[in-house]
């Protein structure tokens, strides 16, 4: 089964649940395993090493990186760059009224924007479809 390796700052798991719910349901459709980083590990601060050693193995064995940037976090701009350092498929998303990061859409192959999270899976579709068989 194929993996999307999901970029999210651990402060926004919560508030992004729904989002994550559809994600997952679209991926799933597709024989896609969705792998959320910030619901697999548990770090403490001064394991900062390990922990992005952590997530840059788990982005290396990913076939693609889903940014969600509604609310801006460092690491997850980390994730985007080392994910386009690897050639991985990047997908940029965030709400429409979430602030506009230049280097993280920059960066990305795709840029998805949603009001409503009911929009994720039909704007997520055609990205698939024209990524194919990854």
């Amino acid at each position: 089964m194929k993996k999307a390796y999901l970029s999210i700052g651990y402060q926004s798991r919560q508030k992004l649940a729904a989002e994550i719910t559809a994600i997952r349901e679209l991926l799933s459709a597709h024989q896609i395993e969705l792998f959320v980083f910030v619901d697999q590990y548990q770090f403490a601060p001064e394991e900062e090493q390990s922990m992005m050693q952590q997530a840059f193995r788990d982005i290396s064995g990913s076939d693609l990186l889903l940014a969600e940037v509604s609310e801006k976090a460092i690491g997850v701009g980390i994730e985007i760059g080392y994910a386009a350092a690897l050639g991985k498929p990047i997908i940029y998303l965030r709400h429409a009224l979430a602030e506009h990061s230049t280097t993280a859409a920059g960066t990305a192959g795709y840029s998805l924007i949603y009001a409503h999270t009911s929009e994720i899976a039909g704007l997520l579709e055609p990205v698939l479809a024209k990524l194919g068989n990854l």
